[in-house]
C-alpha cells in the first residue's frame, strides 16, 4: 500500500504530546468565552431582557453539556485529531465525515475570522485609531486601511505563535485566560457592590427576542470542542480528557450568567445600549471612571486573543486531519519538519483571518451567526455517530462511558435539528440573506473545490488505506486492516 509518505496517527513524526490538564482547560474555556460577551451582552439584554438572556444561556448550556457528554465518550474511545470527522467516519462513512469536518472547520474559522475585527474595535476604544485610507463601506460601515491593519497585525502574530508549536500557544493561552478571568471578576463584583438592582430592566421582552439570543448562544459556547481536535497533543489519561469537557462548559456557563448579571446591575439600559462596547461603558459608569472602561477593554483584548488562539488550534487540526485522511489536497496533510505544526492548514486559516478585517465592524454579527450554524450541524452529526457506534461497536473500548447515553444522544439530536430549523427561512429568526448565507455558500463552494482537487491528486483511496490514515494501527477496525 502506498500512502505517499502521509503521516499516520501515532507516528513519531506526528503531533507532539505536550499539553497538560491546565493547558487543556484554559484552551477550552478561553476559546469559549472570548470577546463576544464584551460586545454583545448589552444586545442580549435588549433583545430578550435579563431573565430572557439568562434563560437563553441556560438552554444553550444544557444543550452543550449534553453534547459535551457525547464528545467526552467518543474522544476517550477515539482520541485522534479531527474529532467530529473521525467519529462521523467511523459511524457514517467518508461523505458524512467530510461534511461534518468541513462544517466544524467553518464554525471555528468563522469565529476566528471576526477576532481581527474585534481586536481593532477594542484597541480603537482605548486609543482611537486614526481613520486613514478609506477603502469602502460594508453594511453601512466605512472601512479604513489603518483600522483593518490592526486586525491583520493581530492575525499574523497569533499565526506565527502557532507556527512555532502547540506549547508556546498553550503557554500564551494560560496567561491571557488568567488576565481575562481577573478583569471579569472585577466587573461582576463591581456591579454587585456599586450597581443598582433598579437597572435590571427589561426583565423579559418577547419570545422572538429569546429566540434571537438563542441563535447567538451556540457560537458563545463553541470552543469546548477544540479538545478532541488537539487530543493527539495531550499528555493526559483518557478519562481526564473526557471530564475536562464538562468542567470547561460549566465554567463558561457560570461566566456568561455572571456577565449578564454584572452588566444588568452596573448601568441603566440607556447606557448599555448607547455605546459601541456595552460592557466597557457599563463598567466605566459603575465605577464612575473611564479608566475602568479601558480596563474592561484590556480584559476583552485578552479574551479576543484566547478565543482566537483556541480557534486557530481547532481549525488547523481538523483541516490537518482531513488532509492526512486524503479528504483535502496534500498540502493540508503536512507537518512542519521541526515544529510539528500543520503548515498548510495554518496558511489557509491565516489568509482568511488576515483578510476579514477588510469587511469592517458590522461583519462581526454575520460571522457569529453563520459559524453557529456550522457548530450545530457538527453537534447533530456527533450525536448521530454516538448512537450508531453504540449499536455497531458495543465492544469498542470506552475509557469514559456515560450513563443513559442513548437518551442523551437522542435529546441532542432533536435539539440540534430544532436549532438548525431556526436558522432557515422556516424559523422565526433565520440567518440574514445575503450576508450570512453567502458566508456558508462560499465556504461550501471552497470545500467542493478542495474535494475535487484531492480526488485528482490522490485518485482512488482504498478503505484500508483511509482507515489507517485516520485511525492508525491502534484504533483501526480489524475488518479493514486484515485479510
Amino acid at each position: 500500500m502506498n500512502t505517499n509518505n502521509s503521516i499516520k496517527p501515532g507516528d513519531n513524526a506526528g503531533l507532539k504530546r505536550v499539553l497538560g490538564r491546565t493547558d487543556v482547560l484554559t484552551l477550552a474555556f478561553g476559546t469559549m468565552v472570548g470577546w463576544g460577551w464584551v460586545m454583545l451582552s448589552g444586545l442580549w439584554i435588549k433583545e430578550a431582557g435579563v431573565l430572557g438572556s439568562l434563560l437563553a444561556f441556560a438552554i444553550g448550556a444544557a444543550l452543550c453539556i449534553l453534547v459535551g457528554l457525547t464528545y467526552a465518550e467518543l474522544t476517550a474511545a477515539l482520541p485522534l485529531a479531527g474529532g467530529e470527522m473521525v467519529y462521523a467516519y467511523r459511524a457514517l462513512g467518508q461523505r458524512f465525515a467530510w461534511l461534518v469536518g468541513w462544517a466544524i472547520s467553518f464554525a471555528y474559522i468563522g469565529v476566528a475570522a471576526w477576532e481581527g475585527i474585534a481586536l481593532a474595535t477594542a484597541i480603537d476604544y482605548i486609543l482611537p485609531i486614526p481613520k486613514v485610507g478609506y477603502l469602502w463601506s460594508v453594511g453601512g460601515y466605512p472601512v479604513f486601511a489603518s483600522w483593518a491593519l490592526v486586525g491583520m497585525a493581530g492575525a499574523l502574530v497569533l499565526l506565527l505563535l502557532n507556527h512555532f508549536g502547540i506549547r508556546p500557544a498553550a503557554i500564551f493561552q494560560v496567561m491571557t485566560t488568567s488576565a481575562l478571568f481577573l478583569v471579569g471578576l472585577i466587573f461582576v463584583f463591581g456591579g454587585i457592590s456599586f450597581g443598582d438592582p433598579a437597572y435590571i430592566a427589561p426583565t423579559f421582552t418577547t419570545g422572538k427576542g429569546l429566540v434571537a439570543v438563542l441563535l447567538m448562544v451556540p457560537s458563545m459556547f463553541v470552543g469546548f470542542d477544540v479538545i478532541p481536535q488537539s487530543a493527539e497533543e495531550m499528555n493526559l489519561p483518557l478519562r481526564h480528557i473526557s471530564k475536562t469537557f464538562i468542567v470547561a462548559i460549566l465554567l463558561a456557563a457560570c461566566w456568561y450568567f455572571l456577565i449578564i448579571l454584572g452588566i444588568s446591575l452596573s448601568a441603566p439600559p440607556e447606557v448599555r445600549s448607547a455605546g459601541i462596547v456595552p460592557a466597557a461603558d457599563a463598567m466605566a459608569y459603575c465605577f464612575k471612571s473611564p479608566i475602568f472602561g479601558k480596563i474592561m477593554i484590556v480584559g476583552g483584548i485578552c479574551g479576543i486573543m484566547t478565543s482566537w488562539n483556541g480557534f486557530i488550534v481547532g481549525s488547523t487540526r481538523i483541516i490537518f486531519a482531513m488532509g492526512r485522511a486524503k479528504m483535502l489536497p496534500p498540502f493540508f496533510g503536512n507537518l512542519h519538519p521541526r515544529y510539528k505544526t500543520p503548515t498548510g492548514a495554518i496558511l489557509l486559516v491565516g489568509v482568511i483571518c488576515t483578510l476579514t478585517p477588510l469587511l469592517g465592524r458590522n461583519a462581526l454579527v454575520w460571522f457569529v451567526n453563520a459559524s453557529a450554524f456550522g457548530s450545530v450541524m457538527a453537534y447533530l452529526m456527533v450525536a448521530a455517530a454516538f448512537l450508531i457506534l453504540r449499536k455497531k461497536e458495543p465492544d469498542l473500548a470506552r475509557p469514559f462511558k456515560i450513563k443513559y447515553g442513548v437518551p442523551i444522544a437522542v435529546i441532542v439530536t432533536v435539539m440540534s435539528v430544532g436549532f438548525l430549523l431556526l436558522y432557515t427561512p422556516m424559523g422565526k429568526v433565520s440567518l440574514a440573506w445575503p450576508q450570512e448565507w453567502a458566508l456558508i455558500l462560499i465556504w461550501l463552494l471552497l470545500g467542493v473545490v478542495f474535494f475535487i482537487w484531492s480526488r485528482i491528486a490522490y485518485g482512488v483511496v482504498s478503505p484500508m488505506e483511509r482507515e489507517l490514515l485516520i485511525f492508525g494501527e491502534e484504533y483501526s477496525r480489524r475488518e479493514f486492516t486484515h485479510e
